[in-house]
């Protein structure tokens, strides 16, 4: 059960599309895929078709479920999406509280996807430091931090470097990796930022995604860049990065397979 956190000291940088387009790059390729929402924006089930009106996850719910499997919805072929769905303002605290105070909390709640035979779990989580980023720690195998090609997203690189995400190492099993996401090569100030975390993170930068419209488009229509358009520059970007990750975590890519989870609660 590989299980890849996509994270970021900074908001706005691309963050929940990286992690939306690995699950389709992963589920393409033939593995059973599973994006998880952190976020209490419920942003992630937008880019598998769920309807903004449908409010359904797992968060309301978890601090009386020990099994939050059942809350997993069906995205089509290979894919699954456990959105974290609307909540109350209590229901939120509670829930980090929860988190930063139960050490096996996730685990528990997770324990039945965390056992699944073969699936890769693409877990997205809010900028900066958090309660569910802290407590993933322990499981995680690989994290991707998520940067623009920006100086904003520069000077914030020493949080990572320095540990201020969690307090300690970001990851203990595979370790953590960079993408650094929409550069343009048309602009002076984006080729110095990527040419600089080039230079800055060496093999820790795990792929560039150039700047693309089509990923906006692709958003707005609720579609992979995959989908939408598959010939695109960041298309074959993410292809690229989600081929890196795959080889890291000894996944082994498939040929196109769909293989369906066997129907659980809540489907």
């Amino acid at each position: 059960m590989p299980l890849i956190c996509v994270c970021s000291p900074k908001g706005g940088v691309g963050k929940t599309t990286l992690a939306a387009n690995l699950t389709y790059a992963l589920a393409r390729a033939g593995s059973k895929v599973l994006a998880l929402d952190f976020d209490v924006q419920n942003a992630l089930r937008l880019h598998f078709g769920v309807p903004l009106s449908d409010e359904r996850g797992y968060v309301a719910k978890a601090t009386d479920s020990y099994d939050w499997s059942q809350y997993v919805l069906g995205a089509g072929g290979n894919m699954f999406v456990l959105p974290y769905g609307e909540v109350t303002e209590q229901q939120r605290v509670d829930f980090e509280d929860r988190l930063a105070n139960d050490e096996h909390f996730l685990a528990r709640g997770l324990g039945t996807l965390l056992n699944y035979p073969g699936l890769v779990i693409i877990a997205d989580f809010p900028p900066g430091p958090s309660a569910a980023l802290k407590a993933m720690t322990p499981l995680a195998d690989i994290h991707l931090v998520t940067l623009m090609a920006d100086t904003a997203s520069m000077s914030l690189l020493p949080h990572v470097e320095n540990n201020r995400l969690t307090g300690e190492a970001l990851n203990h099993k595979h370790g953590h990796f960079f993408v650094v996401n929409q550069s343009d090569s048309r602009r002076q100030i984006s080729r110095d930022v990527t040419a600089f975390m080039e230079e800055r993170l060496g093999e820790q930068l795990l792929g560039i995604i150039h700047r693309d419209e089509s990923v906006i488009e692709a958003n707005a229509s609720q579609k992979s860049i995959f989908e939408f358009s598959p010939s695109s520059a960041a298309a074959f970007d993410i292809e690229i990065i989600a081929k890196k990750v795959a080889a890291k975590l000894g996944v082994k890519v498939g040929d196109g397979t769909v293989h369906n989870m066997p129907r659980m609660s809540g489907l």
